[in-house]
């Protein structure tokens, strides 16, 4: 028996900042110190607050050390494991209050969230399925395959009113529905672990801290519309993630609990996986499928959709991992637990993959109906620099700019489709006031057009000139016209390409040109980017009554673009000047501003 469990996250995050080092230094100064038979170190899942990580959390006491260094693990070991003083200089400030260490839950990053996705993720060791079974993991597939007919479980999806994780929020009780009604000899359970969007890592965290819950879940999709055979399509860029599903498999089957007969109830049930080599377009189902079948990874017309024709030409449902991890929850709970969380027509929680311009960068999870302001000031800690929010971008290259006027919107799937957004996967990009919002739609468009399969022309070419048409007004180039063609090329595209990729594609300019065409006027007007982001249009001046003639700016430009002598002003030549920055990073009086 133990006396203390030392939580260590092994989410990708904290691992590329030596958790792993620190999990072997602990082992190794637990051994040194004779405390092997007390002390028990614990590799988990990503607990959330990647901004701090690498992140340790000690119990019983429940002190959560952050930010932790290899060269720490001698001090915690011998101060806190060994001698019980808690190492206050590597606590997170928000758990000290008045010389006491207060629940992590009661901190202001987690104190609004509801883990129900994420609920393992942190807490257990996921390569362990003992642990997963201890925390009733698995109880759910054993009531349904012995106690519930198929269409009884499908009834509680419907009712609890889930609805897809991964895009438009389809019902995911009707998806299995359409499936279940469709007779065929052999039916496809998958799932997208394919997760594309730039800033996007919700998937990867349950993959890597809870990958039981995965295969619990389609094990009792597959019984609900009576299919034997998953494949969990996932990319190879997530060697963590598959590292933890491979062996996550091996232990599910070693156990019986996928494979022939599980429970004894006659149902047989087994899962594959397949790499996806990064195509962003393998994000929609019908390229996915194809993709698993060994073919190139492009999308194909719908009707019919995969619920009556998909992997293969069989019946197939396909969701995504956060909606499958929902799904044992569901069932051990029931619908009306389920739908007590979120809004009347967006049940339960959602992941976000909070980023960029943000204090406290992380996975967030809350009920659905929270509003953005509550996740960006009190979640996320608000903006570094004392800066002002000017935008969030939901739903990655498909979604769209929600601006500071909606800071008070409810996040729910309907509430952003009207704005102009989209929920998404669940990557939420923050912005401040030094973000170019031309830019902004101009960086997703180039990754769009990168990632084009090429099959139809709209997406194909279509995406191509509305980059060529932003890169013209990022150069000071454009014209009011290429406004207006603009966003009449981007209503077309949406109506005429092939998939929802395709369609999803002019999101970014269309949220950007609804909120902030002024920005859009200004580099066309003014030829004048007003977050000094745009380099074409850009101008560095050296203010006379602010510079003290100190020639660190004029020693440090690579192309002497500065003249001026010792304590008098400088000056600029803008025809040299290749906008770099260097002078005003160097300038510690603030003489040199962007125009």
């Amino acid at each position: 028996m133990y006396r203390s469990h030392v939580l260590v996250c092994g989410g990708t995050g904290c691992t590329s900042s030596n958790s792993e080092q620190i999990i072997e230094a602990l082992n190794q100064e637990i051994a040194a110190k004779g405390l092997q038979k007390e002390v028990n170190v614990v590799r988990t899942g990503c607990f959330g607050l990647c901004a701090l990580g690498p992140i340790m959390i000690v119990y019983p006491e429940g002190c959560f050390y952050s930010m932790v260094k290899v060269e720490d693990i001698p001090e915690i070991v011998e101060e806190h494991l060994l001698k019980g003083r808690i190492v206050t200089r590597l606590l997170y400030q928000e758990t000290v209050k008045e010389d006491t260490i207060k629940s992590l839950n009661h901190t202001p990053f987690y104190e609004k969230q509801r883990r129900v996705a994420l609920r393992n993720c942190g807490v257990i060791n996921p390569e362990i399925i003992d642990e997963y079974i201890a925390m009733d993991g698995y109880a759910a597939l054993g009531k349904v395959v012995t106690e519930m007919t198929p269409d009884e479980v499908i009834k509680v999806i419907l009712d609890s009113g889930l609805r897809g994780r991964g895009g438009a929020g389809f019902p995911t009780g009707r998806k299995w529905a359409m499936a279940a009604a469709n007779k065929a000899d052999q039916k496809y359970v998958c799932c997208n672990a394919d997760e594309g969007d730039p800033g996007a890592f919700m998937d990867r965290s349950v993959l890597e801290g809870d990958p039981h819950a995965l295969l619990e879940a389609m094990a009792i999709a597959g019984y609900a519309i009576g299919a034997s055979q998953g494949y969990i399509y996932v990319r190879a860029e997530y060697p963590i993630a598959v590292k933890r599903l491979q062996i996550a498999l091996d232990q599910a089957h070693e156990y019986g609990l996928l494979g022939k007969n599980i429970f004894d109830s006659g149902f047989d049930f087994d899962i594959g996986l397949r790499l996806g080599a990064g195509a962003f377009v393998c994000g929609e189902e019908t390229a996915l499928m194809t993709s698993i079948e060994g073919k190139r990874g492009e999308p194909h017309p719908r009707p019919p959709y995969p619920a009556v024709k998909g992997l293969y030409g069989k019946p197939t449902i396909l969701n995504n991992v956060e909606t499958y991890a929902n799904i044992a929850q569901i069932i051990l709970n029931g619908a009306d637990w389920f739908r007590s969380m979120g809004t009347e027509k967006s049940a339960g929680t959602k992941v976000f993959a909070l980023g960029g311009k943000i204090n406290h960068t992380g996975l967030v999870e809350v009920p659905m109906g929270t509003t953005l302001r509550e996740i960006v000031e009190e979640i996320g800690g608000g903006i570094p620099g004392g800066k002002k929010f000017k935008a969030a971008q939901t739903g990655g290259p498909s979604g769209g700019c929600i601006p500071a006027s909606h800071l008070d919107i409810k996040i729910d799937y309907d509430n952003l489709l009207e704005i102009g957004s989209m929920m998404g996967s669940g990557g939420l990009i923050v912005m401040d006031e030094s973000t170019c919002m031309v830019d902004i739609a101009k960086f997703f468009l180039e990754f769009t057009v990168d990632e084009s399969c090429g099959k139809c022309t709209p997406c194909r070419i279509g995406t191509k000139r509305l980059l060529e048409m932003l890169d013209k007004i990022t150069k000071g180039e454009g014209t009011m016209e290429d406004i207006d063609k603009l966003e009449e090329l981007c209503y077309y595209i949406k109506d005429n390409a092939l998939c929802g990729l395709g369609q999803t594609a002019p999101n970014p300019v269309l949220s950007t040109l609804r909120f902030f065409r002024d920005e859009y006027e200004a580099h066309v007007k003014e030829h004048r980017c007003p977050a000094g982001v745009c380099k074409s249009l850009l101008r560095y001046v050296i203010v006379a009554d602010k510079c003290r003639g100190c020639t660190a700016c004029a020693r440090v430009c690579p192309v002497g673009a500065i003249s001026g002598t010792v304590k008098n002003p400088h000056t600029i030549d803008t025809q040299k000047c290749i906008k770099c920055g260097a002078c005003m990073e160097k300038c510690k009086f603030d003489a040199i501003i962007k125009e």
